[in-house]
C-alpha cells in the first residue's frame, strides 16, 4: 500500500458527508460551491499517537461542525461544504513533503492544514511559503518562530517557544524550592529532535539563571523504547525534581518505568503526552501530581463546552494542551475565511492583524505568534490543570510534592 493509498477512501468519505448535508437541503452543489483542504498527517508510525489524539480529531470535530451548519462562510454571504483531502504521511518528513507537494501542485486545494509535531512543521515550512498558503503551525514549539514568521510571512506560530515553557517551569519549581519542598538539583532528559533540542537549548540557561543544578541531562534518540538506564541515572542523581522534554513514546516509557523501579521525585514532570486524556490509564490511575507541558483553564465555560462537543464527536476528550489551541487555530481560519475568502494573501493579511473569538478567547497574534499560553499544568482529582502562569485567571495552585506512585 503506498502512501497516497488513504486518499480515495478519505475523498469519498467528504463527498458522502457533503452528500448528506446536500440531501438535507434538498440542493445540489457544483464544484464552485465546495471548499478543498487537504492535510497529510501521521495515521501510522511514531507521530501517530500525538496527531491521532491532538490533530485529527480537531480537523474532523470542525469540519463536521462546518459541514453540518451549511459550509464555510464566504464574504458575500454564500457558503460552501468542504471536501478534505488526507494523505498519511506515515511518520516521515520525506513522505510529508511528498504530500503537500502533490496537494498543492497536484490536487490543487484550497486550503492546507499542518501536520502534527514540531519538526514536520518546520520540514514543510518553506513547501508552504513555495506555493503560498497560509500555515497554522499550531504544534510546533520553536524560539525561532519569530525567525520563521518573518523569513516566511505567511507561517503563524501558536504553540510558543523552549524559552516559554522552560522559564514557566523553573517559575514553578523556584517557588518550591524557595519554599522549602524540593533542593535545587534537577534530573533532564531530552528528546533528540526539534521539539527536545529547543526545549532543551531554553532550559539550560533557565534553570542556571534561577540557581538550579543540573545534576543529570541526557538526550535519547527519536524512538527509544528501554528508558532503564536513563530512568536508574536520573533516580541516583539526588534530584527531587525530574524533567522530560519528550514525545508520548518517552513520556508514556519514562512514566511506566519509574512506576516499575519505584522512582518517586517530588517533581514528575513530561512533556508531550502528560496532557492527554489517556495518560492516567497510561499512569494506571496514578497520574495525580503529574506535571506536563502546556494546559487548560478548566473553569471556562467555553474550554468545558469544547471539551463536550470533542468528546461527543470522538468518543474521547481533548488533550489539555494543544488541542484546544488547535482548535481555536481552526476558528480563526474560519472566520478569515468568512472575512476574506480564499485568497491566499488576504487570507494570511487577515490571520496576521485581525481579532478572532474562539475556545480559547479573543485571540490577536503578535508578529504571527500566540504569546497568550499555558506553560506547565498537572493532574489533579482527575483533570489536567494549568498551573503556569500562576498570576493568569484561571490558574491552580501546583501540588509538590508529588504523591507517590
Amino acid at each position: 500500500m503506498n502512501n497516497f493509498s488513504r486518499r480515495a477512501a478519505l475523498r469519498s468519505f467528504a463527498l458522502v458527508s457533503t452528500a448528506a448535508s446536500m440531501l438535507l437541503t434538498g440542493g445540489v452543489f457544483a464544484a464552485d460551491d465546495t471548499v478543498t483542504i487537504g492535510y497529510a498527517i501521521a495515521r501510522t508510525g511514531a507521530n501517530a499517537t500525538g496527531a491521532g489524539i491532538t490533530t485529527i480529531p480537531n480537523y474532523e470535530l470542525w469540519v463536521k461542525t462546518v459541514n453540518e451548519a451549511g459550509g464555510l462562510a464566504m464574504p458575500d454571504g454564500s457558503k460552501r461544504m468542504i471536501e478534505v483531502v488526507e494523505y498519511d504521511n506515515r511518520s516521515s518528513n520525506e513522505d510529508l513533503v511528498r504530500a503537500i507537494e502533490r496537494l498543492a501542485s497536484q490536487d490543487k486545494v484550497d486550503l492546507i492544514l499542518p501536520p502534527w509535531g514540531t519538526g514536520t512543521n518546520l520540514a514543510v515550512a518553506p513547501l508552504f511559503a513555495k506555493y503560498g498558503y497560509p500555515q497554522l503551525a499550531v504544534t510546533a514549539v520553536t524560539d525561532k518562530a519569530p525567525e520563521f514568521a518573518a523569513r516566511w510571512d505567511r507561517s503563524f506560530w501558536m504553540l510558543g517557544g523552549g524559552h516559554d515553557y522552560a522559564t514557566g517551569l523553573v517559575d514553578v519549581l523556584a517557588a518550591a524550592r524557595d519554599a522549602g519542598t524540593i533542593n535545587g538539583k534537577v534530573a533532564v532528559v531530552s528528546v533528540a529532535d526539534g521539539f527536545g533540542i529547543d526545549l532543551i537549548k531554553g532550559a539550560r540557561p533557565a534553570f542556571e539563571e534561577a540557581g538550579f543544578e543540573l545534576v543529570y541531562d541526557e538526550s535519547y534518540p527519536l524512538g527509544t523504547s528501554d528508558f532503564a538506564a536513563i530512568m536508574s541515572e536520573a533516580q541516583a542523581s539526588g534530584a527531587d525534581s525530574f524533567v522530560a522534554f519528550s514525545y508520548p513514546p518517552g513520556s508514556f516509557g519514562m512514566t511506566k518505568t519509574a512506576q516499575a523501579m519505584g522512582y518517586n521525585p517530588a517533581v514528575f514532570y513530561i512533556s508531550v503526552g502528560g496532557a492527554f486524556p489517556i495518560y492516567p490509564g497510561i499512569a494506571g490511575g496514578k497520574a495525580e501530581g503529574v506535571m506536563a507541558i502546556g494546559g487548560v483553564d478548566a473553569s471556562s465555560d467555553a474550554i468545558k463546552g469544547y471539551f463536550a462537543a470533542h468528546t461527543a464527536a470522538a468518543g474521547n476528550p481533548p488533550d489539555s494542551w494543544a488541542s484546544a489551541i488547535t482548535y481555536a487555530s481552526l476558528e480563526m481560519l474560519e472566520q478569515a475565511v468568512a472575512r476574506v475568502g480564499l485568497d491566499h494573501a488576504a487570507l494570511a493579511g487577515e490571520l496576521s492583524t485581525g481579532t478572532f473569538e474562539t475556545v480559547i478567547g479573543a485571540v490577536k497574534l503578535e508578529d504571527n505568534q500566540l504569546r497568550d499560553l499555558w506553560t506547565v499544568g498537572q493532574w489533579q482529582d482527575g483533570s489536567f490543570r494549568a498551573v503556569s502562569p500562576a498570576d493568569r485567571a484561571g490558574a491552580s495552585d501546583p501540588i509538590i510534592p508529588k504523591p507517590e506512585w
